[in-house]
């Protein structure tokens, strides 16, 4: 119950359901008694993406709390989520324990962080790369100017075509575009024919299943003025994942 709510709310739900009483104290020194391991597959991984999150810790009285963040790695078909804070060689060891595919696809957003972490997993000639659609489009629209235009660019960028994108934009002189068109050569080698890949059902196009599991996680983390131990927050988060991942079920 502590995996999903605060300790105090578990405390007096725990009291209600079943008469006893386990203060919250006590839920929280159970909680960091355990070990709480990420699962090892059986099958084998196609799929993952990965995102970050923030977690807000406490700081010296008198000074304000600070936010600090956290990695995440959704493996698609399998339904699981792992978390390392502040030390990305947790996750990174962990998919790579795992029975991968010749051809592992990986997405993440555009966020270096996050292709830091996706370049430690598996050889290259093993990875396919894949720059999340939605996040794509998301920085095409800030470009602004002519719809028209963004329109076409957009139906350029859903078939892979990076280099007609950017001609098409050479004519714009806006920081934006030399923004957007700078991020593109970046990360050309991610950006797929979106639409091949969508119709043969080839691969996800969208980071949608880690960005889910990060709300998850933040379900519990974010509660109403949590605040968190720097030094317990590895160990709220495995607590969080093994919920997620239904290793707590009885």
């Amino acid at each position: 119950m502590s995996a999903n709510v605060s300790y105090e709310d578990a405390a007096a739900d725990i009291e209600y359901f079943t008469g006893i009483q386990v203060s919250c104290s006590s839920q929280q020194r159970l909680v960091h008694r355990q070990n709480f391991e990420l699962p090892t597959q059986e099958d084998t991984v196609e799929e993952l993406s990965v995102d970050g999150g923030n977690i807000r810790v406490r700081t010296t009285e008198g000074e304000i709390s600070a936010w600090l963040g956290y990695k995440a790695i959704s493996l698609h078909h399998l339904g699981t989520v792992g978390t390392s804070f502040q030390e990305n060689q947790v996750v990174i060891d962990w998919v790579n324990e795992q029975p991968l595919a010749s051809t592992l696809t990986c997405i993440g957003d555009g966020h270096d962080g996050i292709w830091n972490i996706i370049n430690q997993l598996a050889p290259d000639v093993q990875r396919r790369e894949v720059l999340d659609w939605f996040h794509l489009i998301e920085n095409l629209h800030k470009v602004g100017g002519s719809q028209k235009r963004l329109k076409q660019a957009q139906a350029l960028l859903w078939k892979g075509q990076v280099e007609a994108t950017k001609a098409l934009l050479a004519d714009c002189k806006g920081k934006q575009a030399q923004n957007f068109c700078r991020y593109l050569d970046k990360h050309c080698d991610r950006i797929i024919n979106y639409e091949y890949h969508q119709a043969e059902q080839i691969c996800s196009i969208g980071s949608g299943s880690v960005e889910s599991a990060v709300k998850q996680v933040d379900r519990r983390t974010k509660i109403s003025g949590a605040q968190w131990k720097r030094e317990n927050v590895p160990q709220v988060l495995a607590h969080r994942c093994a919920y997620l991942n239904g290793l707590l079920s009885v």
